[in-house]
């Protein structure tokens, strides 16, 4: 992922005048570095608000965390861009990491409130973030995708993504109520986790989820075995976290739901999917 380069008033307003931005690419969300300084374009306005609000203070064992950087008059968030500090690292497929990174972080946004923003429902013409909930909802309604349909936004046309509906229906089938309370997750660690060495793991933002945190160790599991050449024991080692065979289905349809959604999804991503969607049968 790539954008353009940030505008001089959001750098001056910033307060990075006499910098030369450098991109960073996709574990910065497209972000150039200004020196200690990360300027990255902003998809939605209220969660990179409230991201920078709880990163400003947030503490967590053993994880590196980006600090938001406030412009020169308070905001967090200019003509669509943010600012925080500079974390060095990029991803590895250290997979095993990345899910203990994620208990870690979980650990400390267990208080955190629900942002209101987390309980609207996507609407005509979507956007990237109305992908993501959307997908998220199916892998945890009744019936999976009947949002999608009552809200108008949804058809699947290509080959995968009538696939990928079809695999949703059938894990449906295989779900069983869970008791895991809800909290604050980050929904999207898999990539994103950022390694440099011994040094503990970074973080440059916080995908904001309203889910068990099994859940989320869950999609890390999905996607680094999906995606990331992970070994299938990844799937056993962490199934001592609670509900873990329901949490990893429902990180599994949310994935693929996903896929079928998303406009920008390509055919050669659809079998790792379905590969990942055999292992976690056999676990069910």
């Amino acid at each position: 992922m790539t954008s353009a380069e940030p505008p001089e008033h959001v750098l001056s307003t910033f307060g990075l005048r006499a910098v030369q931005p450098v991109s960073l690419g996709a574990e910065w969300d497209g972000g150039w570095r200004c020196g200690d300084v990360v300027l990255s374009p902003v998809a939605d306005h209220a969660r990179a608000a409230w991201s920078a609000k709880v990163r400003e203070t947030l503490m967590v064992d053993g994880v590196r965390l980006a600090r938001p950087v406030r412009a020169t008059d308070g905001r967090y968030v200019v003509s669509g861009w943010r600012a925080d500090t500079y974390v060095e690292g990029s991803p590895e497929p250290r997979h095993d990491e990345v899910v203990s990174v994620s208990l870690r972080l979980h650990n400390a946004t267990a208080q955190l409130e629900r942002p209101r923003f987390l309980a609207q429902a996507p609407v005509a013409p979507w956007v990237d973030v109305d992908v993501f909930v959307a997908a998220d909802r199916a892998a945890w309604e009744p019936v999976p995708l009947r949002s999608v349909r009552a809200a108008g936004g949804f058809e699947a046309t290509s080959p995968d993504a009538q696939h990928s509906v079809e695999l949703i229906k059938q894990l449906a089938t295989l779900r069983k109520p869970v008791q895991s309370p809800a909290q604050l997750v980050h929904g999207d660690l898999f990539g994103t986790v950022l390694f440099s060495g011994s040094m503990p793991p970074g973080l440059a933002d916080i995908t904001p989820y309203w889910r068990p945190p099994a859940w989320a160790a869950g999609v890390a599991v999905v996607d680094a075995l999906a995606w990331g050449g992970a070994d299938d024991g990844l799937l056993q080692r962490w199934d001592d976290l609670p509900e873990w065979p329901q949490m990893v289905l429902r990180a599994l349809m949310f994935r693929l739901a996903v896929h079928a959604l998303h406009p920008r999804s390509t055919a050669e991503a659809f079998p790792g999917l379905a590969r990942t969607a055999d292992l976690v049968r056999l676990m069910l």
